[in-house]
């Protein structure tokens, strides 16, 4: 129970964070898709430098997670075909909703409703992958 308490606090603290720097704003969003603006792209890139930071941690102090158990970091094989089109899928649905997955929870959240139209979109698109999964060249 306080393990799920500490997620939701950190969750909420997350979201907070999306909606005050402005990752969620469908305004930003847009001039970072028409190249307006580098208030996106300089966030995106401080994430790719901390989770770069947070990898070479985890694999130079071999630390734990949060219930003790080690961390393991497995290379997978790069499959540009896949990766490709999932990211233009991914890029398509972002520029027309204006938000990606992390931020949706905090839009619903802070009282966007029309966003719960997106978010069970998503999930459904999530399940539909389910579905298919097996189907699908990886």
């Amino acid at each position: 129970m306080k393990r799920n308490l500490t997620c939701l606090a950190i969750g909420v603290y997350f979201g907070i964070v999306l909606l005050k720097s402005e990752v969620a704003s469908w305004f930003r969003i847009q001039e970072m898709f028409r190249f307006e603006a580098l208030h996106m792209y300089g966030i995106i890139g401080i994430g790719v430098a901390m989770g770069a930071l947070s990898v070479w941690l985890v694999q130079s102090r071999r630390l734990r997670a949060l219930g003790g158990e080690p961390i393991e970091l497995r290379s997978k094989p790069a499959e540009y075909r896949a990766q490709l089109l999932g990211g233009i899928v991914f890029g398509c649905g972002w520029a027309l909703t204006g938000a990606c997955p992390g931020p949706l929870y905090a839009l619903v959240g802070a009282g966007y409703l029309p966003m719960l139209v997106v978010l069970l979109s998503a999930v459904a698109g999530t399940y539909a992958y389910g579905v298919v999964r097996e189907k699908l060249p990886h």
